[in-house]
């Protein structure tokens, strides 16, 4: 299905004000379909004027639709619905004409110039679905009041409104709570939703007649409601916004109030005020908050345990007299701490995944600074990991971090002592690259040493470091390990492939 974007481009002379105006009547033009119990359709002029292309189309909450399909993209040629050229050429609505008849369904059709800046850029036609038609309840009359009154101001251009626009994704729709107010801002109807809403913030009466502005300065603490000027502006329709207000206590009430000013002929009239309630979701809101808070700090504590647990296993193996042993408790620390690299990023990040490609410098820097070659071998990146659940973050913390070691350890001869070597001189270079593609994380790892021993299988080695690596690369990441020497060079070259999550 085309964008409006791109059927302007393709097919009109709209500017990117115009464009920009239409999306903004898209964005509210909901509330429209709503109150009207109709689709819309947007029709926009085709360059040529040979005719119209279909540009949008939304179907209404409140009613059954008039449109099974999706039209978005049609054509429509001059002179097959003289409705749409009535409203675009004449610039007035156009409401005479007998019902339409589609799948068996009469539908009412009515067109509205969508007007701006004085010239009429696309024409809206409002298609209403007879079969749901009745007699009217008050609720019906006063959504049917609004909608003729918006439909007006779309067709003299005040509305969409320019400015300040709603940042609430959670914003009011008109099943949620309508009330309309009149030009003093009191109440001339408020629906049953609506009056739900504000009897839970502690009404004991009825809406009608009442300064809605008034009314919610009594019901709600200074504290839970937005300034003075904003909330007389939102609350006497006056301003096209929306505010948050709400009650004290741990079972106090949350609510969205939006304002659409209602001028059809220019001068104000009054306002249809938007209520929700949103309480549950803000009480979901600080749960949330409260358990990201709690999962970093579990995160910061594992950190600071391991960190412990590093520091302990360094001060026995300074106290070991045995080579061997020695080795093998600084292996050990270099494992640990790459689990704990992990959990500090954890414990900063918002989300439970990491970027993991500073994860893997931090880890290169470690491996290759306490190891024998005292930071004489290079760790280079090409390509990012990118992001990682934290589950696979771990594991492959570790195994990155033994195929660095294992890299580092049986790859290069550490200097001598008496070897005259400046402290910074590099006496090797080991590459990490990284690529994702088609949901799978390639990995290969190449140093520029001494390469694998003569008649080496992976299969049959009792090396610890790669014993390691295989079972977290095939039984926690769902991948394989394959070891080798650098094509077309020395060194030796580990090459790992693993889903991701």
């Amino acid at each position: 299905m085309p964008s409006l974007t791109e059927l302007v481009r393709s097919h009109t002379d709209l500017d990117h004000e115009d464009v920009a105006w239409l999306q903004l009547l898209q964005a509210d033009w909901q509330i429209v379909a709503d109150l009207s119990f109709a689709d819309l359709i947007l029709w926009l002029p085709d360059r040529s004027g040979s005719g119209f292309w279909a540009g949008g189309q939304m179907r209404p909450t409140t009613g059954p639709t008039a449109y099974v399909d999706d039209i978005v993209g049609s054509f429509v040629a001059t002179g097959r619905r003289p409705l749409l050229d009535a409203a675009y050429t004449q610039g007035r609505l156009v409401r005479e004409g007998d019902p339409e008849w589609r799948d068996d369904v009469p539908v009412r059709v009515e067109t509205i110039p969508v007007r701006r800046a004085g010239r009429v850029i696309a024409v809206v036609a409002r298609n209403t679905n007879l079969l749901g038609v009745r007699t009217p309840s008050r609720l019906e009359l006063s959504y049917l009041q609004t909608a003729a009154d918006l439909t007006q101001m779309i067709a003299h251009g005040h509305f969409p409104a320019t400015g300040q626009r709603s940042d609430h994704a959670d914003s009011p729709r008109v099943g949620d709570g309508f009330l309309r107010v009149d030009a003093t801002g009191h109440v001339v109807y408020a629906s049953p939703n609506a009056l739900s809403v504000y009897r839970r913030l502690g009404l004991s009466g009825d809406l009608a007649g009442l300064s809605l502005a008034d009314l919610t300065r009594e019901l709600v603490p200074p504290r839970r409601r937005p300034d003075e000027e904003t909330l007389s502006a939102v609350l006497g329709g006056r301003a096209h916004r929306d505010t948050e207000i709400g009650t004290d206590g741990g079972d106090g009430v949350s609510l969205i109030v939006r304002a659409i000013p209602l001028r059809p002929e220019g001068d104000h009239i009054g306002g249809l005020i938007l209520v929700r309630d949103v309480t549950d979701l803000r009480r979901r809101d600080r749960e949330l908050v409260t358990k990201d808070a709690t999962i970093r700090e579990i995160h910061h504590r594992v950190k600071n345990n391991l960190q412990t647990v590093a520091a302990l296993l360094r001060l026995q193996a300074r106290r070991m007299d045995s080579a061997s042993a020695k080795a093998a408790l600084e292996e050990a620390v270099r494992r640990v701490g790459s689990i704990a690299i992990v959990h500090e990023t954890l414990s900063q990040a918002v989300e439970e995944s990491v970027d993991f490609d500073e994860i893997a410098d931090r880890l290169g820097v470690m491996v290759t600074e306490v190891s024998a070659v005292g930071g004489r071998v290079r760790v280079s990146r090409v390509g990012g990991f990118g992001v990682l659940p934290s589950e696979s973050a771990t594991a492959m913390a570790m195994v990155l971090t033994e195929v660095l070691q294992n890299a580092v350890e049986h790859g290069y001869e550490p200097p001598d002592d008496d070897a005259d070597l400046a402290g910074d001189e590099l006496i090797g270079e080991i590459v990490v690259t990284v690529r994702r593609a088609d949901g799978r994380l390639h990995l290969t790892v190449d140093d520029n040493g001494r390469g694998l021993p003569e008649g080496f299988d992976l299969d049959e080695s009792t090396n610890l470091g790669l014993t390691i690596v295989r079972t977290l690369v095939e039984s926690e990441l769902g991948g394989r390990l394959e070891l080798g020497p650098v094509p077309g060079g020395s060194g030796t070259r580990a090459a790992i492939d693993v889903r991701l999550e």
